[in-house]
């Protein structure tokens, strides 16, 4: 069997989809049975699964969303055949899809598609994203909360599979910090004790702001020398939240780093006191399990997937509420005993998350796809 592996709207690896594609292919091999090969453009080539020897098909198109998505649309089928692919992977499914899977076709959401689609439902592209993700053979998706998000937009829940994203545990465990007064990850040096929150600035459902007076009124109640990091690149949102920043009263106290390679965030979240998420629109949440995993507490939004995704083994709390936020990031930094259980319950449960797994059930998609043709 032959699976094409799309790298379209992948980001080079800098995005969660990136990161998403990355974990999987590292965990996906050339066997008897499956012949990996990955497809798209060519500086992608040496991006996802180089070091498993597949094979990649450059296609050469203008880095223009719109004629990306045009080849999508009118092209992709044609060059899957002509690769000879039995069916094809589309990582990036929420925004880059064919209308019609006249070869086999397995999209991967793991956004809350409403959201991406909040401000444009009624626009042509909008609708031929959500007929081709209704046409498509199957729909993985990184949790139920994304299932039920794509059941109200009328797409079919027989053909939607939820397969939870993994944890490298390779990278993410609880690490002997010692006494180190400052985090030393180039390029930074964060002085310790710190909170983390690690999400892009991208739009008012992260809530950084609201994070930012919650950690002000914290501040200010309990004098505590904590400082806030804000971990993830510049968006549409940025100028929003620097703003807030400078209003805080303790903005002295708060570092926003930029993009930040995924390959620190281990030592990053290591150093930290616990890590507050506050964002109400996440689908997979999968920050929260790393933190987790490396053996910090962890508060969070009760909204989206994150009560999936954490389990018991975190604080929730209501990313409106100021007042309750600054509670938790209090109970996180001063009591004791909810530290220790919260720690040991989050490392035992992310135990279950793993990359192995996730490939593993991917496979078992595709080859039921092939199979049922």
């Amino acid at each position: 069997m032959k699976v094409g592996i799309d790298t379209f709207g992948c980001n080079h690896g800098k995005s969660g989809i990136g990161s998403y594609l990355d974990s999987l292919t590292e965990n996906l091999h050339n066997d008897e049975e499956f012949e990996f090969e990955l497809f798209g453009a060519e500086i992608d080539r040496y991006t996802f699964g180089a070091n498993n020897g597949f094979k990649y098909a450059a296609v050469a198109l203008p880095d223009s969303r719109k004629i990306k998505r045009i080849w999508h649309y009118t092209c992709v089928n044609f060059f899957a055949k002509k690769r000879k692919y039995d069916v094809v992977l589309y990582p990036a499914g929420a925004h880059y899809i064919p209308l019609f899977c006249n070869v086999p076709g397995v999209a991967v959401v793991n956004d809350v598609v409403s959201e991406v689609y909040a401000s444009e439902i009624i626009s042509s592209k909008a609708l031929r994203l959500l007929v081709g993700l209704k046409n498509a053979s199957r729909i993985i998706v990184a949790s139920q909360f994304i299932r039920k998000d794509l059941e109200k937009l009328g797409i079919n829940g027989d053909k939607i599979i939820v397969i939870h994203n993994g944890i490298d545990h390779s990278e993410f465990y609880p690490r002997q910090m010692l006494s180190q007064n400052i985090i030393d990850i180039k390029p930074f040096a964060i002085q310790r004790p710190y909170f983390i929150y690690p999400s892009r600035l991208s739009n008012a459902t992260k809530k950084h702001v609201e994070l930012i007076k919650a950690f002000s009124k914290f501040k200010e109640k309990t004098g505590l020398p904590h400082r806030l990091v804000l971990a993830g690149s510049d968006g549409d949102y940025s100028s929003f939240v620097r703003d807030a920043v400078l209003k805080s009263s303790c903005s002295s106290d708060i570092f926003i780093t930029g993009f930040f390679p995924h390959e620190n965030f281990p030592m990053l979240y290591s150093g930290s006191e616990g890590c507050i998420f506050p964002s109400i629109n996440e689908g997979v949440g999968l920050p929260v399990l790393e933190a987790m995993a490396t053996g910090i507490p962890v508060a969070c939004s009760n909204s989206g997937a994150l009560s999936e995704i954490a389990g018991n083994n975190a604080i929730y709390f209501d990313s409106d509420n100021i007042d309750q936020m600054a509670e938790s990031i209090e109970k996180i930094a001063c009591d004791n005993e909810l530290r220790k259980k919260l720690i040991s319950g989050g490392i035992e449960w992310t135990k279950r998350f793993s990359w192995e797994k996730t490939a593993r059930k991917t496979i078992d998609v595709l080859n039921d796809v092939v199979n049922q043709k």
